[in-house]
């Protein structure tokens, strides 16, 4: 499976957020085609927190709503409040595989409530939700932290987007999608963590 166009608009929406090019985001909104932004933008917003914190995710908001919104949200988009525990645990099962119990214990270790957000808020609130395919979430996540030059977790979801259905190809073209953005240099970094992992995994 290649890239769509929208595909592409998506993952150029999720580096644009988590760079803050503002001005790059407007184009994408000016250009997108009828129909857009849909739930699938609304999904990459909403989980834009996670790699690039509140701050970002509501200054998208206001830039959007600049150039015409998000569209209204389906009556179907409000998740109920309190972490998705059993939904959490299934999808980091998926994104780390065989990895998942380290990973687990690692951030266990590190404070066992950073562990119990990551599975419960981050993988059950937001990346679980419906409304886009497991795989995409995981190629925008690609995305944001080749942004944001964070090769350890890049790392971790280019995993998560192969695990979740993406190809090789597709994870490649992610970074390709966002060279303009990224530049040379972040995205010949990114390229290389990549490139370790798909060699080794």
């Amino acid at each position: 499976m290649t890239l769509s166009d929208k595909d592409v608009r998506l993952i150029r929406l999720s580096a644009g957020i988590a760079l803050g090019a503002w001005e790059s985001v407007r184009a994408l909104r000016r250009a997108a085609p009828s129909g857009e932004p849909d739930r699938a933008w609304r999904e990459i917003v909403l989980q834009s927190h996670l790699f690039a914190g509140f701050p970002r995710a509501v200054e998208v908001c206001e830039v959007l709503a600049g150039e015409g919104g998000l569209g209204t949200p389906d009556t179907d988009e409000t998740l109920p409040q309190g972490d998705r525990f059993d939904a959490g645990r299934e999808l980091f099962e998926r994104v780390y595989a065989r990895r998942a119990s380290d990973v687990r214990a690692v951030l266990k270790g590190y404070h066992p409530t950073l562990e119990r957000w990551i599975e419960g808020h981050a993988y059950g609130r937001v990346l679980a939700r419906p409304g886009l395919g497991a795989d995409r979430r995981e190629l925008a996540a690609v995305a944001a932290l080749a942004a944001l030059d964070q090769d350890r977790q890049l790392a971790s979801h280019v995993r998560g987007a192969i695990h979740c259905g993406a190809t090789e190809e597709e994870v490649t073209a992610t970074i390709e999608a966002t060279l303009d953005l990224l530049g040379e240099a972040r995205a010949r970094r990114a390229q290389r963590v990549i490139d370790r992992f798909l060699k080794r995994d």
